[in-house]
């Protein structure tokens, strides 16, 4: 296996649904997946409840939601919870036991300030790695678009949102 880095970024609909999708399929192939959401804390969306029901895909909410201002009070807790889940997702890609690792809004941690971008570079470029690792997120850089092997960016035609209808279960969440 040769391993490849993949990323889902823009700023249409459809990042994590594709990375939902990758994981279903890896797993339908017998392949180990951990699927770890850096942002969302919410363990009743749908994605959340049907990955929850998947014992071939492992899954980890580490955010605490809505990322504030880096001057609010709580903005050092949700570094820490990401700093806490990049550890986690560092230790199981050299683990050697998981064949595929979906880092879900790491871009979004990034450009939020709650990871450094020198240390998912690092991550990417590990050279023992042995599993394929997606990125999702709005704002991949150049830097990580370089050492991607695939990036996809999901463009924004038009949204409901914009037209006054809100989020609908089974669709936005």
């Amino acid at each position: 296996m040769s391993p490849r880095t993949l990323i889902f970024t823009g700023d249409g609909k459809g990042k994590t649904t594709a990375a939902l999708g990758m994981a279903f399929r890896a797993s339908g192939h017998g392949l180990r997946v951990l699927f770890l959401q850096f942002v969302k804390s919410d363990d009743s969306t749908g994605e959340a409840v049907a990955l929850k029901s998947c014992p071939a895909i492992l899954w980890k909410l580490a955010g605490k939601g809505f990322v504030p201002p880096e001057n609010h009070p709580s903005f050092s807790g949700h570094r820490q919870a990401a700093e806490n889940a990049f550890s986690f997702a560092s230790d199981s890609v050299r683990s050697g036991n998981f064949d595929l690792v979906i880092l879900d809004e790491i871009l979004v941690a990034l450009k939020k300030k709650l990871l450094p971008e020198d240390a998912i570079a690092s991550l990417l470029q590990t050279p023992d790695r042995r599993c394929h690792i997606v990125l999702t997120g709005r704002g991949a850089t150049p830097s990580l678009i370089a050492l991607a092997d695939t990036v996809t960016e999901m463009l924004c035609t038009k949204h409901a949102y914009n037209e006054g209808l809100s989020a609908e279960k089974g669709v936005e969440f």
